[in-house]
């Protein structure tokens, strides 16, 4: 079974795979995040670290935008073509030449609301957004068609799958539901929606990285074939298992970004990483919570990846 098949066969609920897939992803320095340099740099950490799948990281950020000021500024926001994505589809193109008969190819993909944070700031952003949601709408909107335009041009060059990272849920931000449903949901769900339309492996990532999170319910319905999920929910811990439990999909993660990945030695890496799968469910990826530390050494991750692979799935 190729790497191809074994990330495929954990979808359906059948006879989990000979061994624990694993994957870990990190961004590289900027000398190495446009054109021939990213692509040979994503195809030199994937063949170093053994990991199961490609990820590609995203580099291109929507731009600054200064002069929204008020929420009514929003109807204003720019929309941005095919072209505007230029460079990271170079990049996409790049790597699915080179890779994708060895391993799927998996886009990250930001939610519109994590671009919009890009361009107004997130503090201004959640401030129009409790002083007038209506008219920041407006502008959600167009974000999220700009970022749909991004996902149709990769699923035109072939891309397997996108790592849709969601944010917003987060109890520093909007734990008022009503908000959420109006501001993140839908534009949430229009993108996503077009991922899983088309593509056959889709990871739904819970991302924690700027705050954690009360409660999982309301991404329970999202789609994607696979769930990342936070290791903390409610301030106790979070288990894949319970994970496995909520999502009823495969589950990713396990293993914390900040602990013994990025200052580990092998052995204390090995050790965690079989204690992690021991008591994962059995359509599992081992994975950290979130994008490692750029500065983790690359031979922690291979450390954790062998060991998974050393170890039958349960």
């Amino acid at each position: 079974m190729n790497k191809r098949d074994l990330l495929l066969s954990l979808i359906p609920p059948s006879r989990p795979p000979a061994y624990t897939p694993a994957a870990f992803f990190l961004h590289f320095d900027p000398a190495f995040q446009r054109g021939q340099a990213a692509v040979e740099k994503h195809l030199e950490y994937f063949h170093y670290t053994g990991m199961d799948f490609v990820k590609i990281q995203y580099e291109h950020t929507f731009p600054s935008l200064p002069h929204i000021q008020r929420p009514a500024d929003w109807a204003a926001m720019p929309l941005y073509r095919e072209d505007f994505f230029e460079p990271p589809l170079k990049v996409v193109e790049g790597i699915l030449k080179a890779a994708k008969e060895e391993a799927l190819v998996v886009v990250t993909l930001y939610s519109p609301f994590m671009c919009a944070g890009h361009a107004i700031g997130n503090e201004r952003m959640l401030a129009h957004i409790h002083e007038d949601p209506l008219a920041v709408r407006k502008g959600m909107e167009i974000v999220a068609e700009s970022v749909l335009n991004f996902v149709k041009a990769c699923i035109r060059l072939g891309v397997d799958g996108f790592y849709t990272s969601t944010q917003g849920g987060e109890t520093h931000r909007l734990a008022d539901a009503a908000l959420f449903d109006q501001l993140v949901r839908p534009f949430d769900l229009l993108v996503m929606d077009e991922a899983n339309q088309h593509c056959p492996f889709n990871i739904l990532h819970i991302c924690d990285y700027t705050g954690s999170y009360d409660d999982l319910s309301r991404f329970v319905d999202y789609p994607g074939h696979v769930v990342n999920a936070p290791l903390t929910v409610g301030g106790r811990p979070f288990s894949m298992a319970e994970a496995a439990q909520m999502f009823q999909r495969p589950v990713m993660g396990g293993l914390d970004r900040h602990g013994v990945l990025a200052h580990g030695a092998p052995a204390e890496i090995r050790a965690a990483a079989q204690q992690v799968i021991a008591a994962a469910p059995p359509r599992f990826i081992l994975a950290a919570d979130c994008t490692v530390p750029g500065t983790t050494p690359w031979d922690n991750l291979r450390a954790a990846i062998a060991a998974a692979h050393q170890t039958d799935a349960a």
